[in-house]
């Protein structure tokens, strides 16, 4: 769950953390009456999502006429997707440095990392390419805890020129805001040093694990709810869990681990995939409807279906999208692999009623599957 600017920062201040004077606005004359309040102000977009100045999202003002021209101009916008709904109206900062400070899951190591650099206020992507060496990688070991020294360190010896205990304090509450709020990734870019001393966070990207929601009902009800096209839209209305990508290559695979390792298949032989899209031991009962939303992709060019049976047998699976391709009567080229528990029944149903025989090997029917996407493509 994604959470905007102003929320992100509601939760630091809610872990003691310093933040600029702001209101939430929506609408260009709550602007202007947060400029009053406030004074010379920066009014910024809030949409979960990176790259806001560039889009022309975040305008200085310093009066009030140039809050709600601001505000008029940046409401109604959309950046990469997000329509622009609110405004934070900020107070403007003295800023003498900037800083990034992040923490965020590293799935190499399955350890919580914590960055932190000197050179704030840039995308972290631009910085690591540019100079690598002013990122300061940290991992937490979770049983152990932060290691206090190796922050220290990391923080000595950049050119950071706050308070450096002060800056260590930083980075352990967010670690806290992390590892108590079930984040992937708490993110502060830039967090600056002011002219009168004091270090205070001007950006907040924040993002907590969807599968601790049970966990954190007080945050999640402020999150920003997830983007989706009319398809995925139609699937959550149906019962599927449905993610749209941009390729030509349509999957249907039972569980989720199955379904990603097919998706990592199709791209390592050249493919892309074009969905998303598991719908475990229900087969039988929602093939059709299944298989009709994966259709319903105009982009799509051919067909993989992959069944592994374990605690679901592949016959019964089988039996649901043969019935289903029997209904909808599709014309693509479609590729099985089908393997486990009713294998056999399942094959000998294939060759039978759609004259169809899986490949042995997963591997071959993507390989299949992207050579017919090819060919589709031409």
């Amino acid at each position: 769950m994604d959470f905007i600017e102003y929320e992100g920062k509601r939760l630091l201040k809610h872990f003691g953390l310093p933040i600029p004077k702001g209101v939430h606005c929506h609408s260009a004359e709550q602007a202007r009456e947060a400029f009053e309040a406030l004074g010379p102000c920066v009014v910024k977009a809030q949409v979960p999502i990176g790259k806001r100045g560039k889009a022309g999202g975040i305008v200085l003002a310093n009066s009030a006429d140039e809050a709600f021209t601001a505000a008029q101009n940046i409401l109604g916008m959309e950046i990469s997707g997000y329509p622009v709904e609110s405004l934070l109206v900020e107070q403007q900062a003295a800023i003498e440095q900037e800083f990034y400070a992040a923490v965020m899951t590293d799935y190499s190591t399955r350890q919580p990392l914590i960055l932190f650099s000197s050179e704030g206020g840039m995308d972290i992507e631009e910085l690591a390419e540019k100079n690598p060496d002013a990122i300061h990688n940290i991992h937490v070991d979770i049983e152990r805890g932060v290691d206090l020294e190796a922050l220290r360190s990391a923080v000595a010896s950049s050119d950071a020129s706050a308070d450096k205990e002060e800056l260590v304090r930083w980075l352990i509450s967010l670690y806290d805001v992390y590892s108590q709020c079930d984040a992937d990734l708490v993110e502060i870019n830039p967090l600056v040093k002011l002219s009168d001393g004091r270090i205070i966070a001007l950006d907040c990207k924040l993002s907590l694990d969807d599968s601790a929601a049970y966990r954190q009902e007080k945050w999640f009800s402020h999150g920003y709810p997830e983007l989706k096209t009319e398809r995925e839209k139609e699937a959550e209305e149906r019962g599927f869990k449905y993610i749209e990508l941009d390729g030509d290559i349509g999957l249907l695979a039972n569980g989720a681990g199955l379904t990603m390792t097919t998706m990592d298949v199709v791209s390592h032989a050249g493919g892309r995939p074009a969905n998303f899209l598991e719908i475990g031991g229900e087969a039988y009962t929602k093939g059709a409807e299944a298989l009709d939303l994966v259709l319903s992709d105009p982009n799509i060019k051919s067909l993989v279906i992959n069944f592994c049976g374990a605690f679901a047998r592949t016959d019964v699976m089988t039996e649901g999208i043969i019935k289903a391709w029997e209904e909808l009567q599709p014309t693509l080229p479609v590729f099985f692999s089908v393997h486990g528990t009713g294998e056999d029944e399942a094959v000998a149903m294939l060759k039978e009623r759609l004259s169809i025989t899986p490949h042995k090997r997963m591997e071959d029917a993507i390989a299949a599957a992207v050579s017919a996407a090819a060919e589709g493509a031409k």
